[in-house]
């Protein structure tokens, strides 16, 4: 339950971020750093975990990660709120659903993991899915695939850190490091349209307030679900974000879905069928193994 609502939360953001206009994506993003900063102190705070925080610190290499894990975040938040707020919401939800086949690009081109057959024909069916869009749809799909990238290598920068770091003093740290980006977004924005929080009402007031809670809530049930759950059960919910995307993309939002698009939707939706199964095959012969070990001894 606590991952379903993680990727329930995250499916339904755009809503919530549309209801921020007239901010724009420059400004929503800095002051979602900024509140998910206070949002995770007051965390530390209530948890009294500030001397976890100031391990982490103590660790070089920790803190690398750290950086470059903040990096990658602000990519991915900065190119989802414009692509958002310029009615591309059908293309960051073809971001997400390549997210999971890039993972397993990655786990090759960086980890030097073996792939299946069955996961080299997934592979292979997602790149004719961008090859479909970008020859039929006259446009190469730069949302999407930057969303996807951001997002896949945040994840392997999380791998790398391990339980070393836990969410909160995580999101913390990248908040921080973030924090000089934010300001100056600010005062650019304020200097050339000028900045909106408390001069749209006072529910849009609150709203943009609520930006860090909004951030910090979703990635902290995903990592209490990650804790107990298996990474095939993961693997599946996953879907649960870029469904609902999709489904606003189209029948809220009224986005345009030409043949070509629907074409390499459908491919990539193959690619994850296939993705899927072979992965709950793999795990169900993996305990299969186990147990006939644990029978023999």
């Amino acid at each position: 339950m606590y991952t379903f609502v993680a990727y329930l939360l995250w499916g339904f953001l755009p809503l919530y971020f549309l209801a921020l206009a007239p901010t724009g994506p420059w400004e929503v993003v800095a002051w979602r750093i900024l509140l998910s900063l206070v949002f995770c102190a007051m965390l530390l705070t209530v948890t009294r975990t500030w001397p976890r925080l100031v391990a982490i610190l103590r660790q070089r290499r920790l803190v690398g990660w750290t950086v470059v894990a903040g990096l990658l975040i602000y990519v991915n938040w900065q190119v989802f709120l414009i692509a958002t707020l310029t009615g591309h919401v059908i293309e960051t939800s073809l971001g997400y659903f390549i997210n999971p086949i890039l993972t397993v690009l990655l786990g090759v081109l960086i980890l030097r993991e073996r792939l299946r057959v069955t996961q080299w024909i997934a592979l292979g069916i997602a790149a004719a899915a961008v090859g479909v869009i970008v020859a039929g749809y006259g446009a190469f799909p730069w949302i999407a695939l930057s969303l996807a990238t951001s997002f896949g290598l945040y994840g392997l920068v999380k791998k790398q850190i391990g339980p070393s770091v836990d969410a909160v003093s995580g999101l913390t740290l990248e908040s921080l490091w973030l924090t000089p980006v934010a300001i100056i977004q600010l005062i650019a924005v304020g200097v050339t349209a000028g900045l909106t929080l408390g001069t749209a009402g006072a529910v849009h007031t609150v709203l943009l307030l609520l930006a860090g809670v909004m951030t910090a809530t979703p990635l902290l049930l995903f990592a209490a679900g990650a804790r107990r759950v298996p990474l095939t059960v993961i693997g599946l919910l996953q879907f649960v974000a870029p469904i609902l995307q999709f489904t606003i993309g189209v029948w809220i939002l009224q986005e345009p879905m030409p043949p070509e698009r629907w074409i390499g939707f459908a491919l990539v939706w193959a690619a994850l069928v296939i993705l899927s199964a072979d992965s709950v095959s793999a795990a169900r012969r993996s305990r299969r193994t186990v147990s006939d070990v644990a029978d023999l001894t």
